[in-house]
């Protein structure tokens, strides 16, 4: 039976769903845009990274949309203060998605002396980008503390999501190259994979210092059971993952898709800790979902088109990736 108890819970499942998609989708492309070689030289390797996310980068953000969208007619509340707390990174990361969609498009069409400029302006998009969405992730954790350790963290969070983007675009190229750019990003997986974990370790041991809550929520019994497999998993997806790079690359390019794979259970995990530790709160220390959300009726109505607008997003998206399945091919403009 949907009710006020059980509609905002729906919501933010779905809300917290696109989040986590667009980090996987979205981030692999960041991470290849922040990778991209700056030497002049590096053209044809700068055009295969781009080749590897062309079909897609565009429809990930679309994810982004959809979960800024649910949480303005679901918890409008709860949008308003996060809108207001993070209006200038929020400014800042769309400057710097606005400057990665022109980039994109400018550099096929610049003349030849003002391609490598757009290159690196797409680099920086990206940099731009994913800085603000980790600078924005820290104050979430925080509850938008302006104190200065709540700016350090919120610093130290941005440096660490930059990493993890790199780390899932580090394994989307090596699954969709081959060669010596196959083998570059093997390592560029190797190092921002290492400093992921050590930031997934720190955020973690920061949380547990700052909020009994959370430390409650994951050290009491029985819950403990549960939860701590969560960290479990996500440290075995890491430590399989540095194993199996180490190996590459393997004869016939075999194993090519299992990074990313990894990378996901990591990202998935990452996700359920924060999940663990906050939830019902959409805004933690300020807001829990009942609080924040619309009423039950209007919830019923949103609910209907929600029902049709994900599954549609879904299957295209799985469709797109199938239709582009395979190696990166050499990139040519008409």
């Amino acid at each position: 039976m949907l009710n006020a108890e059980t509609l905002p819970v729906i919501f933010a499942g779905l809300m917290g769903l696109a989040i986590l998609v667009y980090a996987l989708l979205d981030g692999y492309d960041l991470g290849v845009g922040i990778l991209l070689p700056t030497g002049r030289g590096r053209r044809a390797e700068r055009d295969r990274m781009i080749a590897s996310i062309g079909p897609f980068w565009d429809a990930n953000e679309t994810w982004l949309v959809l979960a800024v969208g649910l949480l303005l007619i679901a918890f409008p509340v709860a949008h308003s203060l996060v809108l207001f707390e993070l209006y200038i990174p929020a400014a800042i990361m769309l400057v710097g998605l606005i400057l990665r969609g022109v980039a994109f498009d400018f550099r096929a069409k610049a003349a030849v002396d003002y391609q490598y400029t757009w290159d690196l302006l797409f680099k920086a998009g990206s940099i731009i980008t994913a800085l603000m969405q980790g600078y924005m992730l820290g104050q979430y954790v925080v509850g938008f503390s302006d104190s200065l350790d709540a700016m350090g963290f919120s610093i130290a969070s941005a440096i660490g999501v930059c990493c993890a983007y790199c780390y899932v675009g580090s394994a989307w190229l090596i699954m969709k190259t081959e060669g010596d750019l196959q083998l570059r990003s093997v390592k560029f997986a190797l190092k921002s994979g290492r400093v992921c974990m050590l930031g997934i370790v720190a955020v973690s041991v920061l949380n547990l210092q700052n909020s009994a809550d959370i430390v409650s929520r994951w050290f009491e019994w029985p819950g403990v059971v549960f939860a701590l497999m969560i960290p479990a998993i996500c440290l075995a997806a890491f430590l399989a993952n540095e194993w199996l790079l180490r190996q590459m690359p393997y004869e016939g390019d075999r194993y090519h898709y299992l990074p990313l794979l990894l990378v996901g259970v990591v990202f998935i995990s990452s996700f359920l800790g924060l999940a663990v530790s906050f939830f019902p709160m959409i805004i933690p220390g300020k807001m829990d979902i009942w609080e924040a959300a619309s009423s039950p009726e209007a919830l019923s109505v949103i609910l209907i088109g929600a029902l049709i607008v994900v599954p549609v997003i879904l299957v295209y998206t799985v469709y797109a990736y199938y239709v582009f399945r395979g190696k990166a091919t050499e990139l040519v403009y008409h």
